[in-house]
């Protein structure tokens, strides 16, 4: 379902919302499959979010390591469609602490 749903979000003219949803959710399991770890956490409002990256566990409250960004922008980075430098430069991902930079790891696909 979930590649399925990629590829419809990356062929399509328009998206739709069931697709980017499923589409999101693949592309953080993927992150969290090839970063495993529970140092950074990864959001995407309002389909999902993801613990990555190796690094002190994080267990309560607000972890100290957060990426957040919009769902067309999580598919852009994680497709290859934009680089983690400029998305950061252009104000497209909110990222904080200091394992916060997921550039070692984009594209996923």
């Amino acid at each position: 379902m979930g590649r399925a749903a990629l590829n419809r979000v990356l062929e399509a003219h328009t998206l739709e919302p069931d697709d980017l949803r499923d589409a999101v959710r693949f592309l953080l399991e993927e992150l969290a499959a090839q970063a495993p770890g529970r140092s950074v956490e990864v959001r995407v409002p309002p389909y999902g979010a993801v613990q990555c990256v190796e690094g002190p566990r994080h267990t309560r409250g607000t972890p100290p390591n957060v990426v957040e960004l919009d769902p067309m922008t999580w598919v852009s980075l994680a497709v290859g469609g934009t680089d983690w430098p400029t998305a950061v430069a252009e104000g497209l991902v909110q990222a904080s602490g200091e394992r916060a930079d997921l550039s070692a790891f984009l594209p996923l696909v």
